[in-house]
C-alpha cells in the first residue's frame, strides 16, 4: 500500500512469530548445504534427499554454506549461516553494522543493484507457483536509491536504568531494542532528528504518556523503570518531521503529528500515526503507472469516468490525484485517523481546481471495504482501485466485485503472496492480467509492492 494504513515493514509485530515457539532450537549440529534459490522472505531454499526443507536466512542461490538449524516443524527447518564456503558473486559486505542484529534489512548482503532481479525471480515462480499462470513477459520492477531512502519508520524511545534516553529498533527474532547512531537506509532528515531535536521533545512528554497508558496506580513506580515506547517518525521531503506516539496529548499531536507531502502536483495532508509510503523518491513512479492505467482503461471503454471508487483508500492517495478524471468519487477506509485526512485531501483540492473545471461528487465513506460493498450496488463500468493489507483483499469483498458491473481494476499489492492468490480467484471469474509492475520500496529488504491490471 501505498495510502496511510497499518503497515509496518522495518518493525513487524512478532508477538505470534513461530520463530519465539518451543521448537526453537539450540546447539545442534550445522550442516553443509547448497542453496538453490531465493523464496519469498528472502531466505535461501534447500530440498534434500530426504526431502527435507530447508530455509535458510542470509545465504544467495548456488552458495556452499555451514547452516546451523534455528527452528524445526514437522514439514521444514529453518536454519541460519554461520559460514560462506562458496559465496556467490553477487554477495557484498553488509554495510550497517547492525546487520543480523536489528529486525530490518535483512538482504544487506545482496549487491544493490542485484536486488531487483532476485525478486523477480521469486515473484515470478510465486505466480507459477500460486497463481497456476506466468507473469508477463514485459513485467518490470523499479528501483530507486539504495540508501537514503526511507523517509517513515518506527523507531523505539528506550529510557536506560541510569536515565539515558537512545533510540532503537526491534531486535531480529525479538522485542529486544538494538541502539543506533545512524541508519544507512534512513534519510538524512530523519537521522538528524533523532541525533538531535527528537531526545528533548520526547523527554518532555513520554512520562506523561505512560501515566496515561499505565494508569493512576501505576504511574508512580513505573517512573522509576526503564521504559519503551514506540515512536512513529515520518519525513515529508523537505526535511520537515513529523511524529507521533500512542498516548500523545492532543496538543502536542496537532502541533509535531501532522504532516503535509507535495506528491504529482497535489498537497497530500496525513499524519505520523497512520501509514504512508515510505519510499517518496519512488512514489511518483507508482503514481505514473496508475494514471496510465486509469487513462487505458478509460480509453478502452472497458472502464468510465462516471464513478472512481477507491477501496482501503487511506488518507484518499489515488482518489485526490485522480479526481480531475471523474464526475464522482468514493472513498472507502475503515480507518477514521485515515477519513479526517480523506475530507481535508479532497476538498482542499478540489478547491484549488480552477472554475472553468467541474467539481466531482465526493464521498468519504468509513466502513470495512467488504461492508461497503456488499451494501452498494455498482451496476455501472465504474474505474476500480483497491490497494488492500498484507492480508489481501477479504472474500466477500472478491466476490462483491466479480458479481458488479467492474470490467476493469487495478490492483495496488504490498504482499505479492496475496496478490498471487485474489488473482487466481479473479482468473476464475473470467479475470485476465493486462498489465503489471513491481516497485521495490524497500532496497535492502525482501519486500516488493506490485500492481496488477485486471480485465474482463
Amino acid at each position: 500500500m501505498v495510502e496511510f494504513r497499518r503497515k509496518n515493514r522495518l518493525n513487524p509485530d512478532r508477538k505470534n512469530d513461530h520463530r519465539r515457539s518451543s521448537h526453537k532450537l539450540q546447539g545442534d549440529k550445522c550442516l553443509t548445504l547448497r542453496i538453490e534459490k531465493m523464496v519469498q522472505g528472502g531466505d535461501g531454499f534447500v530440498r534434500l534427499e530426504n526431502g527435507h526443507v530447508w530455509f535458510v536466512a542470509g545465504a544467495l542461490p548456488g552458495e556452499l554454506c555451514k547452516v546451523r538449524p534455528t527452528f524445526r516443524k514437522k514439514d521444514f527447518i529453518k536454519g541460519r549461516v554461520v559460514e560462506i564456503l562458496e559465496p556467490s558473486p553477487d554477495r557484498v559486505k553488509p554495510r550497517c553494522p547492525l546487520y543480523g542484529k536489528c529486525g530490518g534489512c535483512s538482504l544487506q548482503h545482496l549487491a544493490s543493484d542485484k536486488q531487483a532481479e532476485y525478486l523477480e525471480k521469486v515473484e515470478r515462480e510465486n505466480f507459477r507457483r500460486l497463481a497456476h499462470a506466468e507473469l508477463p513477459e514485459d513485467f518490470v520492477i523499479h528501483t530507486g536509491n539504495a540508501w537514503g531512502y526511507r523517509n517513515r519508520a518506527r523507531v523505539v524511545y528506550h529510557k536506560t536504568p541510569d536515565g539515558r534516553a537512545v533510540f532503537g529498533f526491534r531486535g531480529e527474532e525479538s522485542n529486544n531494542v538494538v541502539p543506533f547512531e545512524h541508519c544507512p537506509v534512513l534519510t538524512d532528515a530523519l537521522n538528524d532528528f533523532l541525533r538531535g531535536p527528537a531526545a528533548s521533545l520526547l523527554a518532555c512528554n513520554s512520562d506523561a504518556s505512560h501515566r496515561n497508558l499505565n494508569g493512576p496506580s501505576d504511574s508512580k513506580r513505573n517512573l522509576s523503570r526503564p521504559r519503551d515506547m514506540d515512536v512513529n517518525l515520518f519525513d515529508n521531503g523537505k526535511g520537515e518531521i513529523s511524529f507521533y506516539y500512542p498516548g500523545m496529548r492532543k496538543s502536542e499531536f496537532d502541533a509535531h503529528a501532522v504532516s503535509h507531502v507535495e506528491i504529482a502536483g497535489r498537497k497530500i495532508e496525513a499524519d505520523a500515526s497512520v501509514f504512508f509510503q515510505s519510499n517518496l523518491g519512488l512514489l511518483p513512479e507508482l503514481v505514473d503507472a496508475v494514471r496510465k492505467a486509469v487513462d487505458d482503461g478509460l480509453a478502452s471503454g472497458k472502464a468510465t469516468n462516471d464513478w472512481l471508487i477507491d477501496l482501503f483508500s487511506g488518507v484518499g492517495f489515488f482518489a485526490c490525484i485522480l479526481q480531475d478524471k471523474f464526475k464522482k468519487i468514493t472513498t472507502v477506509e475503515r480507518e477514521e485517523g485515515c477519513l479526517k485526512h480523506a475530507k481535508a485531501n479532497l476538498s482542499v483540492s478540489a478547491a484549488a481546481r480552477t472554475a472553468e473545471s467541474r467539481s466531482p461528487v465526493i464521498e468519504n465513506v468509513s466502513a470495512p471495504a467488504e461492508d461497503w460493498l456488499l451494501e452498494n450496488v455498482v451496476d455501472v463500468p465504474a474505474t476500480l482501485i483497491v490497494d488492500p493489507p498484507r492480508t489481501g483483499l477479504p472474500k466477500d469483498a472478491l466476490e462483491a466485485i466479480v458479481k458488479s458491473s467492474v470490467n476493469r481494476l487495478i490492483y495496488v499489492s504490498c504482499d505479492p503472496v496475496t496478490l498471487a492468490r485474489d488473482y487466481a480467484k479473479f482468473a476464475e471469474a473470467g479475470f485476465s492480467l493486462s498489465h503489471a509492475e513491481g516497485f521495490a520500496f524497500y532496497p535492502q529488504t525482501p519486500h516488493l509492492e506490485m500492481m496488477f491490471v485486471l480485465s474482463r
